[in-house]
């Protein structure tokens, strides 16, 4: 009985000390606040809005390329703010999101693409590496 305890002790050692020394995953996701989002384009950070909806599949598929793209170093100064379709009204007419699932790109405060709808890996990166010129 000692020896299974000591066992699930050590393996949860293991993947603690391994996760340590994992590299920081890229870009920050965070909840839309103006605040937060007009320092970041004060500073001319690059800057990716996604308007999502928790109920949205098009979002979901959205995020799962995110999470694939998270371990690519070049994406770490990459803020991402979500907007949250159905609680921040306000916020989603001031980007002019007609849809849930719009992703906006921004360099500082200089828009550098928008996208509704699209789920296609490429274009994604494509828009996200627009922030970072």
């Amino acid at each position: 009985m000692r020896g299974v305890y000591l066992m699930k002790v050590a393996v949860m050692l293991f993947g603690i000390l391994i996760a340590a020394g994992l590299p920081a995953q890229a870009f920050e996701t965070k909840p839309f606040d103006a605040t937060s989002f007009k320092a970041a384009q004060s500073a001319g950070q690059p800057i990716l809005v996604h308007v999502f909806a928790s109920w949205c599949p098009t979002c979901a598929a959205q995020q799962q390329v995110f999470d694939s793209l998270r371990s690519k170093p070049e994406y770490d100064k990459i803020t991402v703010f979500k907007v949250d379709f159905d609680g921040q009204k306000d916020a989603v007419k001031s980007f002019g999101a007609q849809m849930q699932s719009t992703l906006i790109g921004y360099k500082g405060a200089a828009e550098t693409g928008r996208s509704a709808g699209d789920t296609n890996p490429k274009s994604i990166e494509a828009l996200l590496q627009s922030t970072l010129k």
